[in-house]
């Protein structure tokens, strides 16, 4: 299933992980290691497995791999919103929190279109 031409959801997710080793380097900046760990893995993990999707071994195996993806991206915008309302934790930008979304967004549409085909 893998075509090496533009795809919007990969580079996406690649970017935002991106962001996301950076957030986590903040945060360890302030002892906040759990916490860093946590986002440092959901954060990056939602671009790895949409880039293992695009190796799926059929039309189920992508879709799975997307939902992994979908989850891995709740999971960061958990920790993300923890640390916007603590008063005790460096708050990620609206930016990061806008981009995270859109992904969420995206994905949730390329799963159900994928279902209907």
């Amino acid at each position: 299933m893998r075509n090496d031409k533009e795809n919007v959801i990969v580079n996406k997710t690649f970017d935002f992980a991106l962001n996301i080793i950076e957030f986590s380097e903040e945060l360890y900046k302030v002892n906040k290691f759990s916490l860093a760990n946590q986002i440092f893995k959901s954060g990056t993990s939602i671009g790895a497995n949409v880039r293992e999707a695009q190796n799926a071994e059929s039309k189920a195996d992508f879709i799975h791999k997307l939902k992994i993806a979908a989850k891995e991206a709740d999971e960061t915008e958990y920790w993300l919103l923890l640390c916007l309302q603590s008063p005790h934790l460096q708050s990620p930008s609206e930016k990061m929190l806008s981009d995270l979304r859109e992904i969420l967004l995206i994905l949730s549409k390329i799963i159900s279109s994928s279902k209907l085909k």
